[in-house]
């Protein structure tokens, strides 16, 4: 068999990183994990080529060289599937899709030949050997959760690293908690299931071997659901892995708040080479935490915790969300506040989406309001929910926050502050290797580039050299965290100018003056 492995496009969100991006010559954040895994599924002897269309063009060559097309998607890059499909058609392969996109809405996709629904440990294996006696079916799905022990390791032979900025593994999958507006429970278990010690240090050495050096972010939804498995047998074996090799990685992940209850634990991914963790904050509001079940967000001083997992090494990277039922006026400015003083750089707030699979959607199911399915974007001003306090003051009150976090004056102000805090971790410094500088060479023109767009072209160049200088006499060990921040604001800026400028004109268009005259 040949088997083409397509990666949908991602529009320009919030992660895309998509502007950030041209200041390192770095085409995309991170490679397709899900569909490398799958790879690695596959007999051996099968050629395989990875089209990931965020780095590069997928060509009719490349169809017509395949017997299938493997197609893996989330919600997000639902327009970039549906071109897939409709040139996999043309070009007469058969599409054999799966993942999150898929399992949430196998329905709306008659036109593919086979869906791998839900895991594939479990549901790729019986199409395996229905394809070879020639029965496949149409749909493979499972209800069950299967364990990771023998999840194979991704196959990263068919990956151009030095397109990317980052590499990715993934360690466990599962929640032990159920936020109504996630679907992560639906999908993978409110049971944490996790690779063994051996797996997640096979995975790191692969990937060491490969001549990665640099940024590694673990996918896991949440990385703490088995502490003790973690405190006991793999970070005390990742601890010994990373320092033998000098820290060769620059490790992130997500996790809970509840993180916070543990500071042995936060104390043990430092020396473990963690340097960044996303946490869903949502809302500083305690009554729209229990609306939503966020339970291990409410009865604590979330600022206090942020504070503390930053202060112990941890950059906190947070998720925010406006537009549950009981917010109001007031939780607009109430979120800019949080945001601001917690000193949070990276603050991704969206507005409230109900995805299939989650309860929230099944409560709005019954209550009759939910309006249309989910982009995928929550940062984009769409919501398939009828909001209490009505659209349009939810959309302007978003924008409030967006321009309270991020125009240049509030943005520069925060990262300023969360500089003057910040101690970072000692290190020793990490090891070159040939395929290391390859990969990474791009870099080299970034502090170039980063002064003639930052500090000559942007509008912003005053708030731009502001920093610098202050970086410079203040804490000269952090100005290249200065700067990369500097760079984020830049991406921040143009995803959500644009988003607000396409917001605009989609208001117009719906109430342009002739229509209302009608």
């Amino acid at each position: 068999m040949k088997i083409l492995f397509v990666y949908p496009k991602y529009p320009d969100t919030f992660w895309s990183f998509k502007y950030a991006l041209t200041f390192i010559s770095k085409r995309a954040l991170h490679p397709p994990l899900g569909l490398l895994t799958v790879a690695a599924m596959l007999p051996g002897e099968w050629k395989k080529e990875l089209i990931d269309m965020n780095v590069s063009r997928l060509k009719d060559e490349h169809l017509l060289w395949a017997d299938y097309v493997f197609i893996g998607a989330m919600a997000v890059q639902k327009e970039s599937v549906q071109e897939v499909i409709k040139r996999c058609k043309r070009a007469g392969v058969k599409i054999v899709a799966g993942g999150p996109l898929f399992t949430a809405t196998p329905e709306e996709y008659p036109d593919v030949n086979h869906l791998i629904l839900n895991e594939a440990e479990y549901t790729l294996s019986p199409f395996l050997k229905d394809l070879a006696e020639g029965k496949a079916k149409h749909v493979y799905s499972s209800r069950a959760f299967p364990d990771l022990d023998k999840t194979p390791a991704p196959l990263w032979e068919l990956v151009k690293m030095s397109r990317y900025h980052s590499m990715s593994l993934q360690y466990s999958r599962g929640c032990p908690f159920s936020c109504e507006f996630c679907d992560i429970t639906t999908l993978y278990g409110r049971k944490t299931r996790s690779k063994t010690t051996e797996q997640v240090i096979n995975e790191l050495d692969a990937l060491y071997g490969a001549g990665w050096r640099g940024s590694v972010f673990f996918v896991d939804d949440n990385f703490i659901g088995n502490k003790r498995k973690l405190r006991e047998q793999v970070l005390p074996a990742m601890i010994e892995w990373m320092k033998k090799r000098r820290y060769p990685f620059d490790l992130a992940t997500e996790a809970s708040i509840d993180l916070v209850d543990d500071e042995e634990l936060i104390r043990q991914m430092v020396r473990a080479g963690f340097e960044g963790v996303f946490v869903g904050i949502e809302t500083p509001d305690d009554v729209s935490l229990k609306e939503c079940n966020k339970l291990q967000n409410r009865n604590r001083d979330l600022l206090a915790a942020v504070k503390r997992i930053q202060q112990l090494g941890l950059r906190v990277r947070g998720g925010f969300i406006v537009g549950f039922d009981n917010d109001s006026p007031e939780t607009f400015e109430r979120q800019i506040r949080f945001i601001q003083e917690s000193r949070i750089v990276t603050a991704m707030v969206g507005m409230l989406n109900a995805p299939r699979g989650s309860r929230l959607y099944e409560r709005l199911q019954k209550e009759g309001r939910l309006r249309k399915d989910v982009s995928g974007d929550n940062t984009d001003f769409s919501t398939n929910i009828i909001p209490r306090m009505g659209y349009e003051r939810l959309v302007a009150g978003y924008k409030e926050v967006l321009s309270g976090i991020y125009s240049p004056s509030a943005y520069y102000e925060r990262v300023k502050a969360f500089l003057r805090e910040y101690e970072p971790v000692e290190r020793k410094k990490r090891s070159l290797h040939l395929r290391c500088i390859r990969y990474n060479i791009r870099y080299l023109d970034a502090p170039f580039k980063t002064l003639v767009k930052l500090g000559i072209i942007d509008k912003a160049r005053r708030y731009y050299w502001k920093l610098v200088i202050w970086s410079l006499f203040t804490r000269p060990r952090l100005l290249p965290m200065a700067m990369t921040y500097m760079v984020y604001g830049f991406h921040f800026r143009k995803v959500f100018n644009l988003k607000v400028r396409n917001d605009s004109a989609a208001l117009n268009t719906r109430m342009r003056p002739a229509d209302m005259g009608k």
